[in-house]
């Protein structure tokens, strides 16, 4: 099949790249300097429908699926990644946990708030000691006769000094897979405190920082899903997690390979524009090719994976290590191609060869993605 838009998706695309130059693009030179999101995004994102793809209509979602999660993603990295991982965050990759998973309670007090920009979420997986390794989390929570007491650290969580919300993984059970459960912990409950906030090579704009949980009494009500499946339930929330960060990795690749081409029109060495030289026409090819490639795999990722497809955890790995890769080496491409006014903070190619980086690390590892499939290759 052709791997083209369908007018409704063509549409939304225009929906987000509207709202990105109107909405975003103005906010992102302040928001990178001083190192926060621009809270006043948060209600806008929500009126747009561009918190809730994901969320049932009737907690106010606007019925949308990953694909239309990989275009909002693409869309809004091309004017910021942290804004962008901020918004995703709490929308794509902690919400969908409650919208999967969540009790009626839970979805009630929650999911109409995260779809309107009233409310922030974030996932607390992460730990000094457990980051590829989510089945080695030290955190852990012990029953009690009022619910459960948690007591862990958690390390490079996103949002974590925005959130409302924090979906917390903890070992309530045996070791390894089989004993990790899911928690919704409000923020002000007592033993819940956030460290400073990181410096952090890229992502300026986003909110990234140690969780401490000191003795977090919360009920039973505040078990995500079932106990000691949350493994599982991480592992299902990758999914469309790595297809908004593939998302991203196109959005990267797509404005810099915009800027690139006009640059190379516009500037002129040897007495002619740079385009005029044959290595930079291909060197621009294959960038375009790139692109174009990554692009391919993550919209059928995300197609196999709204559709229940048998082969759509492949796909998504397959999209996710590709899409991070390619953005890298098409970022770094540009860089080159704009020579020294690229290695400066003006222009925001430098920002993009930053923010472009963690796309390999976060959300699963190049390795992490490599293993699921040489595994799925031997099977």
């Amino acid at each position: 099949m052709a791997w083209e838009l369908d007018d409704t998706h063509t549409t939304f695309r225009r929906v987000c790249r509207d709202f990105t130059d109107r909405q975003v693009r103005p906010l992102v030179e302040a928001a990178e300097s001083e190192g926060v999101f621009p809270a006043e995004l948060w209600k806008p994102l929500g009126a747009a429908g561009l918190l809730g793809l994901v969320t049932p209509e009737e907690f106010g979602g606007s019925a949308g699926d990953a694909l239309a999660v990989a275009i909002l993603a693409e869309e809004l990295t091309r004017a910021s990644a942290g804004i962008a991982v901020t918004a995703l965050v709490s929308a794509y990759m902690a919400g969908p946990h409650l919208v999967r998973n969540g009790t009626n309670e839970q979805r009630k007090r929650w999911l109409g708030a995260l779809a309107a920009g009233q409310a922030v979420a974030a996932i607390a997986v992460t730990e000094p000691g457990a980051g590829s390794d989510v089945a080695g989390i030290t955190t852990r929570a012990r029953r009690t006769p009022d619910g459960w007491v948690l007591d862990g650290r958690k390390m490079f969580i996103t949002n974590a000094g925005l959130a409302d919300v924090l979906i917390v993984a903890a070992r309530t059970g045996g070791p390894r897979h089989s004993g990790l459960t899911l928690f919704a912990i409000e923020r002000g409950t007592p033993g819940l405190a956030v460290g400073r906030p990181l410096r952090k090579m890229g992502w300026h704009s986003s909110d990234t920082r140690e969780v401490v949980l000191d003795g977090v009494a919360v009920s039973a009500s505040a078990v995500v899903g079932a106990k000691n499946r949350g493994f599982h339930q991480i592992m299902e929330g990758f999914q469309l997690e790595r297809i908004a960060l593939a998302g991203m990795g196109l959005g990267h690749a797509a404005e810099c390979l915009d800027l690139a081409k006009s640059y190379v029109h516009e500037r002129e060495a040897f007495g002619a524009p740079l385009a005029r030289l044959q290595t930079i026409r291909h060197r621009i090819a294959v960038m375009d090719i790139e692109l174009e490639a990554a692009r391919l795999l993550t919209y059928q990722a995300a197609a196999r994976l709204d559709c229940g497809h048998p082969e759509a955890a492949v796909s998504v790995a397959q999209a996710k290590y590709f899409a991070a890769v390619a953005a890298n080496r098409i970022v770094d491409d540009a860089v080159q191609l704009f020579g020294g006014a690229g290695f400066v903070e003006e222009t925001p190619i430098a920002r993009h060869y930053r923010d472009a980086r963690i796309l390999r690390i976060g959300g699963g590892t190049d390795e992490v993605q490599l293993e699921i499939l040489s595994k799925a290759m031997a099977s």
